[in-house]
């Protein structure tokens, strides 16, 4: 059998598998935890990043056709690359816990262990024998509430959803720390009116919650795109990305596809956004730096 068969076979089979593992018991988020002692993290700036992981094939045919020794190796390249730069808080997708298709063990811990994270959220939207991946958060400090919300069903394509974690900021020594929440998230790529629906469960998810955010992620949707996703974010001026009709900044394929975005809340602005050419998946890296606008400070809730 050749590789163009058996890689139909197998995209056969996830089809199927899709089905089985999109069940409404992965529907209802997990109770939001807090923690009880808040370690501000203290910077006139907070560096993110998000990066589709792409279950740690690199820019591979699939992950089932590599050792684990090879997928072991591209998320040691890829915590090397996340060590060199100080990334503060980084947004994951595709992000694999142990799956048989992806050498069997957990991407992020391993990630969170040589890059030397903290902390780390990760949430299995997909689950069945052969995978349970979803997103996944790693972060400096510890997370003081979390969120995991996997979005309505939508076969044949496997569960797509978001993960929430909340950090406390301190923009300069002696002010009162910010709670900011982050997200990642990953959206179905076959069709819009889906994507669609899920961006307006985020929203109804996240709407009163009351504190600055930065969503990050892989949306699937260019600026350009007819659909309602990034613009229905940053309609009315909530949210806003950074040069959203830039030629230069694309992130997927030959680099004309803008699919991974950093969106963030009125309160903040981004002081610079990159897209880093690297080859770690068939997606790029995307970092920025984000400030909180200074005459927002004091209005900002703080706890």
């Amino acid at each position: 059998m050749n590789k163009n068969n058996l890689f139909f076979i197998i995209s056969l089979l996830l089809m199927i598998t899709a089905c089985s593992a999109n069940q409404p018991g992965a529907l209802q988020p997990k109770a939001l935890q807090t923690g009880t002692d808040l370690q501000a993290y203290t910077s006139h700036t907070l560096t993110v990043m998000t990066l589709n992981l792409a279950h740690g094939r690199k820019d591979g045919l699939n992950q089932i056709f590599m050792s684990k020794s090879e997928i072991h190796n591209n998320i040691e390249d890829i915590s090397t690359f996340l060590t060199s730069r100080a990334i503060d808080v980084v947004a994951l997708q595709e992000a694999d816990a142990p799956s048989w298709w992806s050498g069997n063990f957990n991407h992020i811990a391993l990630l969170a262990e040589q890059a030397n994270y903290s902390a780390y959220i990760q949430t299995s939207h997909a689950n069945s024998w052969l995978f349970s991946y979803g997103t996944a958060l790693l972060s400096r400090l510890p997370f003081t509430a979390t969120l995991q919300h996997t979005f309505e069903p939508s076969p044949p394509t496997m569960n797509k959803g978001f993960t929430l974690g909340q950090i406390a900021w301190q923009p300069d020594e002696g002010s009162e720390p910010i709670l900011i929440d982050i997200v990642s998230v990953h959206l179905d790529f076959s069709r819009k009116s889906i994507r669609e629906q899920q961006i307006e469960e985020l929203r109804d998810t996240i709407a009163d919650r009351g504190h600055p955010i930065i969503i990050m992620g892989d949306f699937n949707s260019d600026w350009f795109a007819d659909e309602k996703v990034l613009r229905a974010l940053t309609e009315n001026s909530e949210f806003h990305v950074y040069r959203p009709n830039a030629q230069d900044l694309g992130t997927y394929g030959s680099s004309s596809h803008r699919l991974d975005w950093i969106v963030i809340s009125k309160e903040l602005e981004f002081k610079n956004l990159t897209t880093y050419a690297d080859i770690l998946s068939d997606h790029f890296a995307v970092m920025a730096e984000i400030s909180i606008k200074v005459p927002d400070r004091n209005k900002i809730k703080k706890q």
